[in-house]
């Protein structure tokens, strides 16, 4: 472990049923040496006995822990479970089709520690190919977001600019920057500021969650970084984009989005 940092990072996954946490598991398990300088607790929604089953066959790893909730009570409500009066100083909060190594991990910890007015940070994120996924955010509006789940290519080419400037497409690739909303793929966490803010907002089952935690940051006067300097790989699903449960999941959590933080349509 490196020594400026005194304990274990912890490794927040919250899951329910997604098959891409077995890659996941397996890709960051390999890297890890004789000494590990993680914890991994799985917070696991109420998936199916055979799914269960499977998970459990890692629970041979020490570092790697599992809590097996009876109900799905979404994404925020895992996490603050994990998180919430940890004993662990630092935490990455990643989705279970994330693809990371241990010394990336304690890296990017590393960088948030020379960073105490920081409360989160995160890295770049790349689709397998190599990509970039667009997932900063500094302001947000229902138009944008409506924007990007509209099929027709040449409609989304006559609004470029707008949707480059919403995604944030001018960060620079070769120096960090500060930044006002991070995505909940991949969250590098001080767990004592996380616990201030009383975590994420678990009224939120799914989607928004990550902003209104950004933005609470940002109200008790902290910043958040962005590091295009370390990178993962987000298997990226778009779930939303294609699933109408999924969809109307994602609709209301916008609604109350925009309901707690203000109406910005266009």
């Amino acid at each position: 472990m490196n020594k400026k940092l005194e304990q274990p990072v912890l490794i927040s996954i919250v899951t329910a049923n997604s098959q891409k946490i077995f890659r996941t598991l397996d890709t960051l398990i390999a890297t890890i040496g004789e000494k590990p300088a993680i914890e991994i607790i799985i917070f696991d929604n109420n998936s199916s006995p055979e799914y269960q089953a499977k998970l459990k066959e890692y629970l041979h790893y020490s570092y790697l822990h599992i809590n097996f909730h009876q109900e799905n009570s979404g994404f925020g409500y895992g996490h603050n479970q994990n998180l919430l009066n940890s004993k662990y100083r630092y935490a990455v909060i990643f989705n279970p089709d994330i693809l990371v190594d241990e010394q990336t991990i304690t890296e990017v910890v590393e960088l948030l520690v020379d960073h105490p007015e920081c409360a989160m940070l995160a890295p770049k994120i790349l689709n397998e190919d190599g990509s970039i996924q667009y997932l900063i955010r500094e302001r947000l509006d229902v138009f944008d977001y409506m924007l990007r789940f509209i099929p027709f290519k040449w409609v989304k080419k006559l609004f470029d600019k707008r949707l480059a400037k919403f995604e944030c497409r001018d960060l620079p690739l070769n120096q960090n920057s500060y930044v006002r909303m991070i995505s909940g793929s991949f969250m590098v966490v001080d767990t004592v500021k996380f616990t201030e803010v009383a975590g994420f907002d678990s009224r939120y089952f799914m989607y928004f969650e990550d902003n209104d935690l950004c933005l609470k940051f940002e109200q008790a006067g902290y910043k958040l970084l962005y590091t295009p300097t370390h990178s993962v790989v987000h298997l990226y699903g778009k779930g939303a984009h294609r699933n109408f449960k999924l969809f109307r999941i994602f609709m209301s959590s916008m609604a109350k989005f925009f309901h707690k933080w203000g109406w910005r349509f266009f």
